[in-house]
């Protein structure tokens, strides 16, 4: 449905009328938030984090194994009650682990989210201002685009005026 809509806003982009002063121009924003100086700012940020919780992650879970080859030794020396309450301890454990982990990757998630939502964000007011003094009516995402002339495609211009504009970007 989303595709028919663009499909359709395109064909009436490009066929209706205009004032030859504007145009229509794309942009691949994609392009600018791997490039970019805060789309890199970004990128490294969120893979530090990853690399934290992994690390974290790995570490209670070699503790779980320690755990469960500890237990396996013992099961012949302790009593079966003894047994099954380690072992129901170790479940839960695991149990623990698991939601820590989904955690961990959700709360990543978000700040990925939330970090581009503010690199979108700085970029509108960019956009806008470039749009008002090159006189551009439209502009459109690059991967909303079928085919279009290499001389519309802005997105090199927008990535220097992001670089220059907008440093970095903290994410939470």
């Amino acid at each position: 449905m989303k595709k028919i809509f663009t499909i359709i806003v395109l064909f009436f982009i490009i066929f209706l009328p205009s004032n030859s002063a504007e145009k229509v121009v794309y942009l691949d924003v994609e392009k600018i938030m791997q490039e970019s100086s805060p789309g890199k700012s970004i990128i490294s940020q969120l893979k530090k984090k990853r690399e934290i919780s992994i690390s974290n992650l790995k570490k209670k879970e070699k503790e779980i194994f320690e755990k469960e080859k500890k237990l396996i030794s013992q099961k012949n020396v302790l009593s079966q009650e003894e047994f099954e309450k380690k072992l129901k301890d170790l479940r839960g454990d695991i149990t623990n682990f698991q939601k820590d982990r989904n955690k961990k990757i959700n709360e990543i998630n978000k700040s990925r989210i939330s970090a581009t939502t503010k690199l979108l964000k700085k970029l509108t007011p960019i956009l806008e201002d470039y749009s008002n003094k090159n006189s551009i009516r439209i502009i459109v995402q690059k991967k909303n685009i079928v085919m279009g002339k290499k001389e519309d495609d802005i997105t090199k211009d927008i990535l220097d005026l992001v670089n220059q504009k907008i440093k970095n970007i903290k994410i939470d």
